[in-house]
């Protein structure tokens, strides 16, 4: 007899989706009121103690250019916050069970978590930015970039998360993760200054860097300038998202570091 074929389990999907969408929702004044603060705080800190003074940077003003970097990095940062968190809260508690159980494909939950954390970080971007457009002159020269690099930086930390909680132990290890491998590559990335002003080797290493691309091309959606190629970005982004839901998918389906 065939085995039975399997079938989408689009309502468990759209439940694990609204959970994890609900569960940040609960704590909005940490998860989304918070993260506009910080990056306001940075905004103001970076400009009127290092801009000052300063000559424009691609022909826009210091604070118009640092806006859009500030406002990806609040985007990556929430994006994996949510599905790292939720995931291992789950392991600590001993509830992540209730997660695998159900019917669900590998490829539903990884849908369904990463979505979650899309969702966040889209939520944290589209907030800061309309609280940036109250203190900046932020201009939109093109929409689709905007859009395209937000859903796919979003995504792919979403997915750095899973994996990240997946792997960790206990939330130490997140914790290093956060601080040795997100934070860096995103402060290295030309978040705060353009890879123009580097010398030749550090702006050849920059462009190794996958976080350098999604912020260039966020950046260029909003003042018409990049430091990079940008069909070189658009190609990092979809075969790293690629890279990494593959690498989710494999872990459900071979259970790593999730069944006894």
């Amino acid at each position: 007899m065939p085995p039975p074929v399997p079938t989408s389990n689009l309502i468990g999907l759209w439940t694990l989706y609204t959970r994890e969408v609900r569960r940040f929702m609960k704590v909005y004044a940490q998860t989304l009121a918070a993260p506009v603060v910080t990056t306001l705080l940075f905004l103001a800190v970076f400009t009127l103690a290092l801009g000052r003074g300063r000559a424009a940077v691609h022909g826009v003003p210091f604070s118009e250019f640092l806006a859009p970097g500030l406002i990806m990095m609040a985007i990556a940062q929430n994006s994996f916050a949510n599905t790292s968190s939720s995931l291992m809260s789950a392991k600590v508690q001993g509830n992540i069970v209730d997660t695998l159980m159900p019917p669900f494909t590998a490829h539903e939950l990884t849908a369904g978590l990463a979505l979650g954390g899309v969702t966040r970080g889209l939520f944290v971007g589209f907030a800061v930015t309309v609280a940036m457009t109250v203190v900046v002159g932020i201009q939109v020269q093109h929409l689709g970039y905007i859009l395209f690099h937000g859903a796919m930086a979003s995504l792919m930390l979403a997915l750095c998360g899973i994996i990240g909680a997946i792997w960790a132990e206990k939330f130490d290890h997140i914790a290093s993760v956060t601080n040795f491998v997100i934070t860096p590559l995103a402060f290295l990335s030309g978040t705060f200054y353009s890879i123009e002003r580097l010398p030749e080797t550090a702006r050849l290493v920059a462009q190794f860097n996958p976080f350098f691309y999604m912020i260039d091309g966020f950046r260029y959606g909003f003042i018409g300038r990049s430091d990079g190629s940008l069909e070189i970005g658009l190609a990092v982004l979809l075969i790293a998202d690629l890279a990494l839901w593959g690498t989710v998918v494999w872990m459900f389906k071979s259970g790593y570091k999730l069944k006894a």
